[in-house]
């Protein structure tokens, strides 16, 4: 899938749940829920990236 296929299914979906869900404040909550996703999706996966040794190796170092 191209950059451009990528963005637009994006654009597809966030439009099709956008639909579904007519209440702004209820949206709003699920954008947020879903960009929380997102930042700790990033986190874990740099936290991957920089420790190369045993997976959940860097869960445990960050208690």
């Amino acid at each position: 899938m191209s950059t451009l296929e990528l963005t637009i299914a994006i654009t597809a979906v966030a439009n099709a749940i956008a639909s579904e869900i007519p209440n702004d404040g209820e949206l709003a909550v699920l954008s947020a829920v879903i960009g929380q996703l997102s930042s700790t999706l990033a986190t874990i996966a740099a936290s991957r990236s920089s420790n190369s040794s045993t997976p959940g190796d860097a869960y445990i170092h960050s208690l």
